[in-house]
């Protein structure tokens, strides 16, 4: 597909480096010299200097052959006003980037006005994410499919744990709860596990299963118990914001630390029950004066990366039970040789709705990626997929499908029912059926059997 991104920032870059790794042929556009020439030297793309709001660049960038245009800029008044030049050039679908809470409220009742397909919001996406987290907050991290109706969590093996040295084959048996282990992080090598596989102390795991049974299975580990009431919030910019706004919904407490007496005066007059802290909240002795030790959960957003390592590891080492860090890019390794966790990157986020906006336009036959999410730097990816036309291999038992390589059916959702597929189970049309697979980009249903 012919994609053009305006905007070589963060956001711009790593929709563009999601997008080639896609194998799309992007363009991209920045009035910025130098980081056009950081993208190109690493993501080898297409570059062009100019105003993007200029016809003759929009020309040059082959607007009116492009299947999809991206408007990432800083500025959202710009990003709707060239989503709307691109579409009346001839673009065929537009995405911008809306950052600000007043647009963002107004947008979906503009959205076919002003001809946008999607709007991306970075730090929005990044607080709904911080928020279903701390729903679960024994996860790692939490994922959704069929529409809340079942779950991808990514959970870590504790030593002596009641996990650690069963065999995935006596799961069932042994605790009674309907889910399936689909993906094992072991010295950070990706395994699609079989039956006589042994979970060892220490194993990041990937479990699928409906929300009822995940929380079976957290009360069964013993940690169905940490419930997040008070959540300590270092930077208070927009993820600070609409992360408040879901706290609040939550019945969860939120304190905000934030350095700029001008942000905490405009969260004050946003915000009706977060509490507001005008000081530095990298003063170690201040977020001991402020309750760090009594916090459930703690989340450092500020706009530097290395500060949120640091308060991050703080915390952790004061014994917060959930610590949120924010990162722009993750450093490889990062999560293994520390303490911490749970890790947003806002960018990546907005670059797996992106693609998985992109692969549903490809999917013009009607039987294409419902939902996607790239796990692990897009090592691993969790796909849900809308069983719309006849397979040659549906209503024959999974056990024997020759299926690809380093695949797995993870979870079917059929007649509002959850099942955690065995050997002896079949894929049906009208299923929503959850793909885990390494190494692959699957387009259609049809790619998960061997031809």
């Amino acid at each position: 597909m012919l994609i053009i991104v305006v905007g070589a920032g963060k956001v711009g870059y790593a929709i563009t480096e999601q997008l080639v790794a896609e194998g799309h042929d992007v363009t991209l556009i920045d009035k910025s010299v130098e980081s056009l020439r950081n993208s190109n030297n690493i993501l080898d793309v297409r570059c062009i200097e100019g105003n993007a709001s200029s016809r003759a660049v929009l020309e040059e960038a082959g607007i009116k052959e492009a299947d999809l245009f991206i408007s990432a800029t800083s500025s959202d008044e710009t990003n709707i006003i060239l989503s709307l030049i691109a579409r009346k050039m001839g673009a065929k679908n537009t995405i911008a980037r809306v950052r600000n809470p007043e647009y963002s409220e107004q947008i979906r009742f503009l959205r076919d006005d002003l001809s946008l397909s999607m709007t991306i919001n970075p730090e929005m996406s990044a607080a709904l994410e911080i928020a279903k987290i701390l729903r679960t907050p024994s996860a790692i991290k939490v994922d959704s499919f069929a529409r809340g109706r079942i779950d991808l969590i990514e959970w870590r093996v504790r030593p002596n744990g009641k996990l650690d040295g069963v065999r995935l084959l006596d799961f069932y048996t042994t605790f009674r709860i309907k889910l399936l282990i689909c993906a094992v992080i072991r010295n950070d090598e990706i395994i699609i596990p079989t039956g006589s596989f042994v979970l060892n102390c220490g194993d990041r795991i990937f479990i699928t299963a409906s929300p009822r049974d995940i929380m079976s299975f957290f009360r069964m580990a013993d940690e169905g118990k940490n419930k997040v009431r008070n959540v300590m919030i270092v930077g208070g910019g927009r993820i600070a914001f609409y992360l408040s706004k879901q706290l609040e919904s939550m019945g969860m407490k939120a304190k905000i630390i934030e350095r700029s007496e001008e942000r905490c005066q405009e969260l004050c007059s946003l915000l009706n029950s977060a509490t507001i802290i005008n000081a530095d909240g990298t003063d170690h002795e201040l977020l001991r004066e402020e309750g760090i030790d009594d916090a459930d959960a703690f989340i450092a957003i500020t706009n530097i990366d290395e500060v949120n390592i640091i308060l991050g590891l703080f915390a952790a080492k004061r014994g917060v039970h959930k610590v949120i860090t924010k990162i722009t890019r993750l450093p490889a390794g990062l999560v293994e040789d520390s303490d911490l966790e749970t890790i947003i990157t806002p960018q990546e986020l907005t670059g797996n709705q992106v693609v998985q906006y992109v692969r549903a336009m490809q999917n013009s036959m009607g039987s294409g990626v419902e939902t996607l999410y790239k796990l692990l730097n897009g090592r691993l990816e969790a796909l849900e997929f809308r069983v719309r036309k006849d397979y040659d291999f549906l209503g024959i038992p999974l056990k024997d499908i020759r299926l690809k390589k380093n695949l797995l059916v993870a979870c079917i959702y059929r007649n509002n029912k959850v099942i955690v597929p065995g050997g002896n189970d079949c894929l049906m049309k009208g299923d929503s059926v959850i793909v885990v697979t390494t190494g692959r980009k699957l387009q259609e249903f049809a790619d998960i059997a061997e031809g």
